[in-house]
């Protein structure tokens, strides 16, 4: 028996790489599964590919329940159903793994509007929108008198964490997806709800094609620190009810490597207990960054 066995879990982004990892790992730990996907290139553009079928072929083949579902995530209606949907097919909704997403990196100076756009709609209103429908569902389950144990699990990235050279779009995107992560599990709390989000090093479309020998495969075939595989295991424990009291956190993760997230905390600080004239400013703050922690490097730096 699994340790999500009869829970219902809806992945997006989940036809391939970190999604479809995460699928196949819910469905051998007895999960339903909802494969969403609308099956886009590494840019978001439409190529008319299914792999979200593939996936529940696969799920199907191992003994598991699953279906697919291609649901915009950036569309408010589109996932609106994509809740209902699930609830009607599976009788409930325990777990919500977001996950899709693209990329269009620019360095800062030349990102257009359009890319900016794009890479935010479907990294955070992508995160927004789901979650925001499975919020109201698992509230108004609350208010009714039922038990909820259920969860968000969100897709950061070390990227909006530490930011990255020419993904100035998609590490904004994915610094928002660990706020909003913190926010929902303070609010959600009360009606059962855990939130935490990943941010995971993997193979997968994105990586493989701008990091090729980092992301590589080993050719001794020895460990292969960047499966995607290798990430999915805590998210299905995340999942499980065995993580009812783990809320939000965010967890870096890398082969096997498994890492809490610090966080932004406050630092050093001054008060003058009166307000401070402008020419004084400057000696107090270079003092205070003496003695502050050094942030990490940005990525490509």
């Amino acid at each position: 028996m699994g340790i999500c066995e009869g829970r219902v879990a809806i992945i997006t982004g989940a036809g391939r790489g970190l999604g479809r990892a995460h699928a196949i790992e819910f469905a051998r730990q007895g999960a339903k599964v909802v494969v969403n996907d609308i099956g886009v290139a590494l840019d978001g553009s439409n190529v008319g590919e299914q792999p979200a079928d593939e996936v529940v072929a696969e799920i199907e083949a191992l003994g598991g329940e699953a279906i697919t579902n291609g649901a915009d995530v950036t569309s408010w209606d589109q996932t609106k159903a994509l809740v209902e949907e699930t609830v009607e097919r599976f009788g409930r909704l325990d777990i919500v793994v977001n996950n899709a997403g693209f990329v269009r990196d620019r360095m800062f100076v030349s990102c257009s509007e359009e890319e900016w756009d794009a890479v935010t709609q479907v990294h955070l209103k992508g995160h927004f929108c789901l979650s925001r429908h499975a919020a109201e569902y698992w509230r108004n389950q609350s208010k009714a008198g039922e038990t909820v144990d259920a969860r968000i699990i969100n897709t950061s990235s070390g990227a909006g964490l530490r930011g990255s050279i020419g993904q100035s779009a998609y590490s904004a995107a994915k610094a928002g997806i660990a706020t909003l992560t913190l926010i929902q599990a303070a609010e959600m709390g009360r009606y059962g709800v855990t939130a935490n989000a990943i941010s995971p090093s993997a193979r997968t479309r994105m990586t493989e094609e701008f990091f090729a020998e980092t992301m590589a495969k080993p050719e001794d075939g020895g460990f292969d620190v960047m499966d995607p595989a290798n990430v999915s295991p805590l998210v299905v424990w995340l999942a499980s009810p065995e993580a009812r009291e783990v809320t939000g956190q965010c967890f870096e993760l890398s082969g096997g490597e498994i890492c809490v997230n610090d966080g932004w905390r406050m630092g050093p600080k001054v008060d003058k207990g009166a307000r401070w004239e402008a020419d004084e400013v400057g000696a107090a703050v270079q003092d205070l960054l003496q003695k502050a922690v050094p942030n990490e490097k940005v990525h490509g730096t």
